[in-house]
């Protein structure tokens, strides 16, 4: 059984715990937040502590927590050569402590702690510097139930900026779109069977091909009235910045 100490209490950390305490191949020996308050509800479930001093000896440590905070919380692990592997889609392996034993176990999906995640349909990317550490993170990938990827440091950060667009970009337009049906009075729900329909698209053609709309039709009389329609300015110019976008792939004149 591979014994693992969390480190953080954040989304990916509170999912990586639930999925752990459910295999049967990884024992969580304990968790460390600066506010015990955040995992408090697990104190009976596996030792809780705030005082990094008291770690205990663990197969891997896995610092969840702001990018920001990594490579320092990283310095202050008090051991040495120990499996010491982040979770940020964005952070290089060499931010973390050189005396530790250095890896990423990034979980390519998006986290909220009130949402359950299926951990199978979770992709963890996997780096590290000693090849000998990779069957380890592979065996902890598979505990979740999750696919591993193996990823150097570009593929990885490459990778999280086109999950910014596909995930945080996308969120934001839906945000867009349920202001603009809010203004006229229309359920935003209506919308929902297309957003999972324009999901299910990509799962089989490419985005190219998935394509449709007024902009890669350039239907500019359609187009004209839909700017007339948006009443937020701001609104406004993401339209037509997408437009451009969308007539730029498919060949199509500008606006």
């Amino acid at each position: 059984m591979i014994s693992v100490v969390i480190l953080g209490a954040g989304n990916v950390a509170t999912h990586l715990y639930k999925g752990f305490r459910n295999s049967k191949k990884v024992s969580v020996s304990q968790w460390y937040n600066r506010n015990l308050e955040s995992i408090q509800a697990y104190k009976n479930e596996t030792e809780i502590i705030d005082d990094i001093s008291k770690l205990i000896n663990a197969d891997v440590y896995i610092i969840a927590v702001s990018d920001d905070a990594i490579a320092d919380l990283s310095s202050h692990i008090p051991f040495d050569n120990r499996l010491v592997v982040h979770t940020s889609g964005s952070v290089g392996i060499y931010d973390l402590d050189k005396k530790h034993k250095r890896g990423v176990f990034y979980p390519l999906q998006t986290f909220s702690k009130t949402a359950d995640v299926n951990f199978k349909n979770v992709p963890i990317c996997i780096e590290v510097i000693d090849k000998n550490d990779l069957k380890t993170l592979k065996s902890l990938a598979t505990a979740l139930g999750s696919k591993s990827h193996k990823v150097n440091s570009d593929q990885r950060k490459a990778l999280h900026l086109a999950a910014v667009f596909v995930n945080n970009f996308t969120n934001q337009l839906y945000r867009v779109a349920h202001e603009i049906t809010e203004s006229e009075g229309v359920e935003f729900d209506i919308l929902k069977p297309l957003i999972l329909e324009t999901a299910k698209k990509v799962q089989h053609l490419s985005p190219y091909m998935a394509q449709t709309g007024p902009a890669k039709r350039n239907d500019k009389r359609t187009i004209r009235k839909h700017l007339k329609l948006l009443k937020n300015e701001h609104h406004k110019t993401i339209y037509e910045l997408l437009t451009s976008s969308i007539q730029k792939t498919h060949g199509r004149q500008k606006l």
